[in-house]
């Protein structure tokens, strides 16, 4: 039996290494790849979009905009352009999910601080309050890195129509106050071609993990 082996070894040799290759081809071929979903009004809550696009099901994109960051300095969809980034609502005196979702934004921050395709949007829901010098406290409070990260201001129905027409992620408020939005725990990834490809919870440790891993892949896509 040994001899039979030995004479026919380099033969064997071949075809183990022919069926290893057979097997890993067949493995990446069956094994699905990795995608993301390019989400559109139709696809989404209606409780948080505007109910003038609720029946957009193709092409949605994100608006241009143009708003006031921490800084002073007045930023537009031109800052974002060919970047992948990650957009949310909050506003600085809030008590309950606002500071977890914060802290989970400023450890997705640590780990895209040295990718320079991606960058962080954060907008206040309650503009007339939260200032530029307001907005300031809470970037430094809160470890923002200014050339990573914008928290922005300005006018509340630019924002109003952000949200929920471009972002698709706040709630209304309360019906007698025009243009009234209530925030929420969503933060939502956008592609270099401004789309929406995801939206993730901003107070759960194991949404931000995913939320970085798909940063990651859209980065490469």
């Amino acid at each position: 039996m040994k001899s039979i082996l030995y004479k026919y070894r380099k033969f064997l040799g071949v075809l183990l290494v022919f069926s290893i290759i057979t097997i890993y081809l067949f493995y990446v071929a069956l094994k699905p790849s990795k995608s993301l979903p390019i989400f559109n009004p139709a696809d989404v809550n209606p409780e948080l979009v505007d109910s003038t696009v609720q029946y957009i099901s193709k092409y949605h994109t994100i608006a241009d905009f143009s708003f006031v960051n921490q800084n002073g300095k007045t930023i537009t969809q031109k800052d974002y352009e060919g970047k992948v980034y990650v957009a949310d609502f909050f506003f600085t005196t809030c008590g309950s999910i606002c500071p977890k979702m914060t802290t989970n934004l400023a450890e997705v921050q640590k780990a895209i601080i040295n990718n320079p395709k991606v960058m962080l949007l954060s907008h206040t829901v309650f503009p007339e309050t939260d200032s530029v010098p307001a907005l300031k406290a809470y970037a430094l409070k809160n470890g923002v890195v200014d050339s990573k990260w914008n928290l922005v201001t300005g006018d509340k129905k630019a924002i109003y129509t952000m949200a929920r027409k471009s972002y698709l992620a706040v709630k209304l408020g309360k019906p007698e106050q025009l243009y009234d939005m209530v925030h929420t725990e969503n933060f939502v990834l956008v592609d270099t071609k401004r789309r929406v490809r995801g939206f993730y919870d901003g107070t759960k440790k194991e949404d931000m993990k995913r939320l970085i891993e798909d940063i990651n892949f859209l980065c490469t896509e």
